[in-house]
């Protein structure tokens, strides 16, 4: 059995799981990203299964259809199947398992980049590496309107927070109603109202054909010139060139993001030299905790496999995560592990 462990960017894949428990398993990480289908599949030749790290890696039919010898998927922490053809894993006898995550860790990058924006502190703490003191002026978020698109898991505790700040908080999607939004005391507004009055916009939609692309020129354009926008769910939310359009000639605040059409991001890319966005390269999830279950889970995942008895397979009829309950007790159990030694 040979296992490939993708985009294994800080190199840790064998120092977080016991695969010696596992006699007879060869484990091959990557530490670097092919990009394209077709060095995806040249790399996976001979491999009987494969770990990717959520959806660094992308699975459609045509690169299933590609691996003969691929007979198992541990996928990790995955929320939805578009880069993952459940269906054709499931034509071609390849099994998928996942594994529980942790998903408040990407609401603190949230946080972290609208923090980064509204106080400046790439420039601050820039000024300090360098030598220097105080270069500008930040502003606070006490009596600013914090405007969420998307008020779901990731969009509830984000307003929770800001309302800690003393924010003002709204919110829009296309089904959200003031029902669905007073229980959080969060506003329902129209998707106009919202673009044009709130001072930070964060998206946390999920991707959909029906979500993509839900922030256009136009809704950049109602955008007030001193707001900021923040995008920690998916680039296909947002017309990316339009953003840096509007960035470059400062027609707004700024703008935060964590995540890109292409990762990781291209060293000429716009988004590594404009002075008013903040960008981290895809950290929402990477977390000693994350990878913890990651990586125990997927080997657990494996030895269930090797014995017959596959636990945590998914399917085209069955696309999401397993009750996150379970990350949770793992991240209380290892806590109070961790509190004992």
């Amino acid at each position: 059995m040979r296992l490939a462990v993708l985009d294994d960017y800080q190199g840790v894949a064998l120092g977080l799981a016991d695969w010696a428990s596992l006699p007879g398993v060869t484990v091959v990480p990557f530490r670097d990203h092919v990009e394209g289908p077709d060095a995806l599949v040249a790399r996976l030749q001979g491999f009987d299964a494969v770990m990717r790290i959520r959806e660094r890696s992308e699975f459609p039919r045509s690169v299933l259809e590609r691996l003969p010898d691929l007979r198992l998927i541990l996928a990790t922490g995955m929320r939805n199947a578009r880069s993952l053809d459940l269906e054709a894993a499931d034509e071609l006898g390849i099994t998928v398992c996942t594994t529980d995550a942790l998903h408040q860790t990407t609401v603190e990058v949230t946080w972290a980049l609208i923090f980064s924006l509204m106080r400046s502190l790439p420039g601050e703490t820039a000024s300090l590496r360098a030598g220097g003191w105080q270069v500008g002026l930040g502003r606070g978020l006490r009596g600013r309107t914090l405007g969420i698109v998307g008020l779901g898991n990731m969009g509830v505790p984000v307003a929770k927070i800001g309302q800690v700040l003393g924010m003002n908080v709204v919110a829009w999607s296309a089904n959200l109603t003031p029902e669905r939004t007073a229980p959080h005391d969060v506003t329902c507004v129209t998707k106009d109202e919202l673009f044009s009055t709130s001072d930070v916009i964060t998206l946390h939609l999920p991707h959909s054909d029906r979500t993509e692309g839900t922030v256009s020129a136009r809704e950049i354009g109602l955008m007030k010139r001193s707001a900021v926008i923040v995008n920690t769910a998916r680039p296909a939310l947002w017309d990316e060139a339009a953003l840096i359009e509007a960035l470059e000639q400062e027609r707004i605040g700024g703008a935060g993001m964590d995540v890109f059409a292409v990762e990781p991001l291209p060293g000429d890319h716009p988004f590594r030299r404009l002075h008013n966005v903040v960008a981290t390269p895809h950290i929402g999830f990477v977390t000693e905790e994350n990878y913890d279950i990651f990586y125990r889970q997927s080997l657990e995942n494996l030895r269930a496999w090797l014995d017959g008895s596959p636990i945590n397979v998914i399917t085209g009829d069955r696309p999401f995560l397993p009750d996150s309950q379970v990350a949770r007790q793992m991240h209380a159990q290892k806590l109070s592990s961790e509190t004992r030694a």
